[in-house]
């Protein structure tokens, strides 16, 4: 445990200061003493600072690589590109199984030239009937 100074031992150890060192050289030690303190506070402030940065970063890269873990490892993310699977192989059954359908504007284009081109009002016989595509 370190030392505890109360005032007698404070007071002990300037006049102590006082006679060895002189009156006159006291306050020019002392500033060099303070000097020193200073210096020796902002290094162990530095090397606190640089300490607690690399605890940050080894907590930032841990939570980095248990986000990551969760990421690969989600069931969420596992069933929903499954379920995307899915749909995509219905989709595509669906779409091979249904004969292509004319957009309705084309249809009407196709109609209306079909009834121009024969003058007749009966259809044409290599014409095809007209169905709803429902």
């Amino acid at each position: 445990m370190l030392p505890q100074f109360g005032l007698a031992e404070f007071l002990l150890v300037a006049i102590v200061a006082l006679i060895v060192v002189g009156p006159r050289d006291l306050p020019i030690m002392m500033r060099r003493l303070g000097q020193f303190v200073a210096k020796g506070r902002a290094m162990a402030g530095e090397f606190r600072a640089a300490f607690d940065d690399i605890a940050k970063q080894a907590e930032l890269d841990e939570l980095r690589k248990e986000i990551e873990d969760l990421k690969r490892d989600n069931a969420v993310t596992a069933a929903v590109e499954d379920l995307k699977e899915a749909e995509r192989d219905i989709n595509a059954s669906v779409m091979a199984s249904t004969p292509a359908v004319k957009p309705a504007t084309e249809a009407a284009d196709t109609a209306s030239s079909e009834e121009t081109a024969s003058p007749s009002s009966e259809p044409a016989a290599d014409a095809k009937p007209k169905t709803d595509p429902v």
